[in-house]
């Protein structure tokens, strides 16, 4: 659940009317009556992101994020839903109609180095030996797919709804006639760490009611879940010596490719314990110690003075025989991680519930070898180096600082994540 902005504008009659639509269906008393508010909704939508009214869809939820969180995730699941998927109607020669059911789908991978984390355009028999691994391992029969020809790094995906939308139809209109998509034009500069997330993004297409990905198919519903597994197990076999080309020097982990939103908050979450251990191998490695020489200091950050939720975490690495923050990396709270430490939900069907984001940090911690970990109970307001823009982080006694490395370190990596 994203944490929409501070402003409150004047809510205009479209913010309005999406909040009324989204209450009707918390309110809603039936499946029946559920589905026709749903599908007013997306009607709304369909037209707001169109037309790329951004901004009324934000007012709207940030009304909601303060008022009603129940409407909010309604509202949010309604947008997330029109903006990466879609349905096309197609007239054949002898008058009949054929609808199409369109998906955006990301493709995560977790990347990690002690160099640079490559992005950008994808050679063209890459991206068709991708292609044709995504149809053959992943999706059902009688689906299409255009895979974007660029390596997304996070800040090159697109930063609205209305950007989603745009793409996802882009990309569905070339799945759907065989055609060639042009790569992204280049943006700012990707900021490089131990560790990040790349992204392939693709549109499938399918008919309407039929089966996009494989596990989807009638023969597997029984064993949906091992067939998935299997599914994944051969994209990370197949595609992983082609991903291996765009990512030379880096180690990788090919996450399930999911729809648009899911596979990027799932990536989210799993590149946290990627970035530890990344950050005491570069550590141990730079500065000729071994794990159980560092110590880790734990502390929580948020956004203002007198609020007393925890965005996130920052752990900031220290020798254990001195007092200085030589690194650090951020460890960022989503959903229903809270400022009590509140974990994710766990899984459908039971199993051990999953640690508190704290009780987790210091379990991968000790992990890759750091047993001194000390954690700061001050609750900090998120600060950032004024010259250089980094997050300061706090040092044994709980001061804010600035993590630097010692001067006669080898040059090298330096960046935070």
């Amino acid at each position: 659940m994203r944490r929409p902005s501070k402003d409150s504008p004047k809510l205009s009659a479209e913010s309005q009317r999406l909040i009324s639509i989204s209450n009707a269906i918390v309110q809603a008393a039936s499946r029946v009556e559920e589905r026709t508010w749903e599908r007013n909704l997306d009607t709304q939508l369909q037209k707001l992101l169109k037309t790329n009214h951004q901004d009324s869809i934000d007012a709207a939820l940030n009304v909601l994020f303060k008022g009603d969180l129940a409407v909010y995730d309604v509202l949010m699941d309604g947008v997330e839903a029109v903006s990466e998927s879609s349905t096309m109607t197609e007239q054949a020669k002898d008058g009949t109609e054929a609808t199409w059911q369109v998906l955006l789908v990301a493709a995560p991978i977790l990347a990690w180095t002690r160099f640079s984390i490559a992005s950008g355009t994808i050679p063209g028999d890459i991206l068709t030996t991708l292609t044709a691994h995504f149809s053959a391992h992943l999706l059902a029969d009688n689906t299409k797919v255009a895979i974007a020809p660029t390596l997304y790094s996070i800040d090159q995906l697109p930063r609205t709804h209305a950007e989603t939308y745009s793409l996802t139809h882009k990309l569905a209109a070339a799945a759907h006639k065989g055609s060639t998509v042009k790569p992204a034009a280049p943006g700012p500069d990707t900021s490089q760490f131990l560790a990040d997330t790349r992204y392939l993004l693709a549109a499938v297409v399918a008919p309407v009611g039929a089966p996009l990905f494989r596990w989807q198919e009638p023969q597997h519903h029984i064993n949906f879940e091992a067939e998935r597994e299997n599914c994944l197990e051969q994209w990370r076999a197949q595609a992983g010596p082609n991903i291996a080309r765009l990512l030379p020097g880096c180690g990788v982990e090919l996450l399930l490719p999911e729809a648009y939103y899911v596979a990027c908050r799932e990536a989210d979450k799993l590149i946290r314990p990627v970035s530890i251990r990344a950050a005491v191998h570069y550590l141990t490695n730079t500065l000729g110690v071994e794990p159980n020489d560092l110590r880790a200091v734990v502390a929580g950050f948020g956004d203002e003075v007198n609020d007393s939720q925890v965005d996130e975490y920052r752990v900031g690495f220290t020798l254990r025989q001195s007092p200085d923050v030589v690194y650090g990396i951020v460890w960022p709270l989503y959903g229903q991680e809270d400022e009590e430490g509140t974990p994710m939900e766990g899984p459908a069907g039971g199993g051990d519930r999953p640690l508190a984001p704290l009780d987790e940090i210091v379990k991968h911690l000790n992990e890759v070898g750091i047993t001194h970990v000390k954690r700061i109970g001050e609750r900090y307001v998120a600060e950032y180096c004024d010259d250089c823009g980094a997050p300061l982080f706090a040092d044994p006694s709980g001061e804010l600082v600035h993590a630097e490395m010692p001067e006669d370190t080898p040059a090298g990596n330096e960046h935070f994540h």
